[in-house]
C-alpha cells in the first residue's frame, strides 16, 4: 500500500513548476527525486540495484555513445551520433584515466550484442564503476528507439550512504506526467527494499539546474517537500532557509 500523500504530492509538483518560471534559463531544468533510507547496513546488507522505464521522458537531452559493430557504426554515422568501434576501444588499452574521461563525456552508452560481452576486457571496469555500463542494442533495434528508452529510464543503486537521488522528469513535462513518473519511481524503489516502505525515511523532490554534466544547486531556486504522509514541514524549511 502506498504511503504517499497524493494531495501533498500534487501541491509539491505545482510549486516545483512555479519555481521553474521564476527565472528562465537557456536549458531545461531537471527535476530530481531524493530518497533517504533507514534500517539498512550498507556493510552487511545486500546493496540493491535496479533499472525501470518510467511512463514519460525523464531527460530532455541525453548524450549517447554507440559502442558498435559494423552495422551499428554505419547507423550511428547516418544519425550523426558519436560512436566507437572495437579498434577504437582497443586503443584506450584499459587506461583508467582515458576510460574515466570517456565515461564523463557521455550520459549513456549503447553496445552491440557482439561487443557487450567484450566491454570488461576492452575497457576494464571503468564504465561500470561510473554507473554507465552500456545497454544492449541488437540488429532488430533502432538506435533512436533505444535512446528514447534511455531517456525515460532511471537506475536505483545503493552504495555506501543511505541516500540517493534520481532524475524523474524535467520542466517541459506536464504536471500529471511528472506525478506519474514520481509515483512509478517510488513504487519501484519500494519493491527493491528489504522491508519495503519501512526502509523509507524521507522523500523529496527538487529542481536541479544541470549544465555541462555538473549539477549546480541554487539556494534561491530550491523547492523541496517531504512527500510521506504525516511528514510535511515546509514552514520550518522556509524559516531555516531565511536564517541562512
Amino acid at each position: 500500500m502506498s504511503k504517499l500523500n497524493q494531495d501533498l504530492l500534487k501541491k509539491a509538483i505545482s510549486d516545483v513548476f512555479e519555481g521553474t518560471k521564476q527565472k528562465k534559463r537557456k536549458f531545461v531544468e531537471t527535476i530530481e527525486l531524493q530518497i533517504g533510507l533507514k534500517d539498512y547496513d550498507t556493510q552487511r546488507d545486500k546493496r540493491f540495484s535496479g533499472t525501470v522505464r518510467l511512463s514519460n521522458e525523464v531527460r530532455k537531452k541525453l548524450k549517447v555513445c554507440i559502442l558498435g559493430d559494423a552495422v551499428h557504426v554505419e547507423e550511428a554515422q547516418k544519425l550523426e551520433l558519436d560512436y566507437m568501434d572495437i579498434e577504437a576501444m582497443k586503443k584506450l588499452n584499459k587506461d583508467k584515466t582515458l576510460v574515466k574521461k570517456l565515461a564523463k563525456k557521455y550520459d549513456a552508452f549503447l553496445a552491440s550484442q557482439v561487443i557487450l560481452p567484450q566491454i570488461p576486457k576492452l575497457l576494464g571496469p571503468g564504465l561500470n564503476k561510473a554507473g554507465k555500463f552500456p545497454s544492449l542494442i541488437t540488429h532488430n533495434d533502432k538506435i533512436n528507439d533505444k535512446i528514447l528508452e534511455l531517456k525515460s529510464s532511471i537506475k536505483f543503486q545503493l552504495k555506501k550512504v543511505l541516500c540517493m537521488g534520481v532524475p524523474v522528469g524535467h520542466a517541459n513535462l506536464k504536471e500529471e506526467e511528472l506525478r506519474s513518473n514520481i509515483v512509478h519511481a517510488i513504487n519501484f524503489l519500494v519493491s527493491l527494499l528489504k522491508k519495503n516502505w519501512q526502509n523509507i525515511r524521507t522523500l523529496h523532490i527538487k529542481i536541479l539546474c544541470c549544465l555541462f554534466m555538473r549539477s549546480v544547486l541554487f539556494s534561491h531556486y530550491y523547492v523541496v517537500f517531504h512527500l510521506l504522509k504525516g511528514y510535511h514541514d515546509k514552514a520550518n524549511y522556509n524559516k531555516n532557509n531565511q536564517n541562512k
